[in-house]
């Protein structure tokens, strides 16, 4: 099989009605045929002005339908995807497009001042696409003009081992560029498929038939910003079942505006991050029942943070016909396992089923027994990451070869039940080491959040004079807070010496508008450097 994300995109173009809406975003809509159109011109344009196979394009934007539309663009001219946080400053934005060696850049119209400062500093760059705003600047082409013309299709071949650059932050050092093969990435996805019974397209022809037969296409509201890979994949994934991606307009997600775009659209999937999107829902819902018709859902994803039960749960209560997936990923190694809630039965916060690529190692990088309470690191087999751009230090620690397999192994720590389920502890670079004994920061965060009156919690480590480090947290909470109580309900979830020795409260969210962890926000508020 040659599967391609330019091909398969190109075959559901053929195949699905053309008047059938492929994205939304706020008021705007694009069908099937003006996606074709606008794309093929855009992806003509830019291997006119030089783009050759897997030159990196770099997309600095908030969420727009043009987005996805210069990302299908992107592909189909056989360009590798690199995705840069618009909350960057200037020097981060001119560090990710070196350190890419990306030749084309799209930016957000209000976006503009960062990138102007840029110019003269990314000389690879070759062409600057300015998405949305009145008129571009000297340096840039306004996307407007790129996407005119008749929409007739690229005539070019096109490779399975096409790259896509996921750039990671990570918990330390600079981000860098997850590299994948369009195959490995499609093998994924197939596997997932058989593993629901579904059937598995042997061809990219067959792919589309299947998307066109289906009537319960996907019709998708993506919650977090599709500059990361949670939003980009979940966007293509709906676009790739010949359906419809819906991303939002805030510059920050609102709880009110996933809803009514869930009602307005009849969707049947949505895509959040853990709590911090999941728990405003599930207010919304509480307080408001039946303003939103959320009848259509079938399935609530959430990937990148552990997941409260009690608000899966609440969820379900709202829309008994849905499932709550929570999938164990990470841009290094995709698909490690994942975790069920439906109304007939739940699987335990941060407990997950493990997928067969899944093993867990301990330091002899022997297999952790199931029962043995040993902890061990996760690793992922193929298929995995080619590399990490660049680095190949840091490829060497993450990709090892263990009994001739080579796996992916980002540094996820965990035990394994008796049951063979995974018991999720958390990433060891963030561990607390408290007079030898090791602290998981979610561990503690999990228990926190099951307090009266926590909405949100963080842990890290704070210096201490006596044990090295010790435990410090930081909580998101409601009105009717009482430490009090928080602390004797923790008592009876955590061993001593895993109690937050440092405990603040703040009314303030502590989740960047992803819905990812803002650990130096709430190091300031803790007042730990």
């Amino acid at each position: 099989m040659t599967f391609n994300f330019g091909d398969m995109i190109e075959a559901i173009e053929r195949k699905i009605p053309a008047d059938r809406v492929a994205l939304a975003h706020g008021d705007e809509t694009v069908d099937w045929g003006e996606l074709r159109r606008r794309s093929n011109n855009l992806a003509r344009a830019l291997i006119e002005r030089g783009l050759q196979p897997n030159e990196r394009v770099a997309f600095y934007a908030y969420n727009s339908a043009d987005y996805l539309v210069a990302l299908m663009a992107c592909w189909k001219a056989r360009g590798a995807h690199v995705n840069v946080n618009y909350r960057y400053v200037a020097d981060e934005l001119a560090y990710i497009l070196g350190d890419s060696d990306a030749t084309v850049l799209f930016y957000d119209a209000r976006l503009r001042d960062a990138v102007a400062a840029v110019v003269d500093r990314c000389p690879l760059v070759r062409t600057w696409v300015e998405l949305g705003g009145e008129a571009s600047p000297a340096f840039a082409e306004p996307l407007a003009r790129l996407i005119a013309g008749d929409g007739t299709a690229l005539d070019i071949v096109r490779s399975p081992d096409d790259r896509f650059f996921i750039y990671t932050g990570g918990t330390t050092g600079m981000p860098k560029g997850v590299v994948w093969a369009h195959a490995d990435l499609n093998a994924i996805g197939l596997a997932a498929a058989a593993a629901q019974g579904l059937p598995v397209p042997q061809s990219v022809e067959q792919a589309a038939d299947f998307a066109a037969a289906n009537p319960d296409y996907p019709r998708t509201v993506v919650g977090p910003p599709i500059m990361h890979g949670t939003g980009l994949l979940s966007a293509y994934g709906a676009l790739l079942g010949g359906g419809l991606a819906v991303t939002l307009p805030g510059r920050s997600f609102n709880a009110e505006e996933a809803l009514s775009a869930i009602d307005r659209w009849r969707a049947n999937r949505l895509v959040v991050v853990g709590d911090a999107f999941a728990r405003p829902i599930l207010d919304a819902l509480d307080a408001q029942p039946g303003r939103w018709d959320v009848s259509s859902m079938r399935v609530v994803i959430s990937s990148g943070v552990m997941w409260t039960q009690s608000v899966k749960d609440g969820l379900i209560r709202h829309m008994p016909d849905a499932m709550c997936q929570d999938n164990f990923s990470s841009s290094e190694a995709i698909g490690m396992g994942v975790s069920i809630t439906t109304r007939d039965g739940t699987v335990e916060t941060a407990k997950f089923m493990v997928g067969p690529r899944c093993r867990v190692f301990d330091e002899q990088d022997r297999d952790v027994a199931p029962g043995s309470g040993v902890r061990g690191v996760v690793a992922l087999a193929p298929p995995n990451p080619i590399e990490y751009h660049k680095d190949p230090a840091k490829s060497a620690r993450t990709f090892r070869v263990i009994d001739g397999v080579r796996y992916s192994i980002p540094g996820d720590f965990a035990e394994v039940a008796a049951d063979g389920t995974l018991v999720l502890l958390g990433r060891g670079s963030a561990c607390i080491n408290s007079a030898g004994e090791k602290i998981f920061p979610e561990e503690v965060e999990e228990a926190l959040k099951l307090c009266p009156a926590v909405r949100d919690a963080l842990v890290f480590a704070m210096p201490d004079p006596k044990w090295g480090q010790a435990v410090a947290a930081v909580v998101h909470v409601a009105a009717d807070y009482d430490e009090a109580a928080a602390r004797d309900d923790l008592r009876a979830r955590l061993a001593g010496f895993k109690q937050p020795k440092l405990l603040v409260a703040t009314e303030q969210s502590l989740r960047a508008p992803n819905g990812k962890a803002d650990y130096a926000k709430a190091k300031a508020l803790a007042g730990v450097g």
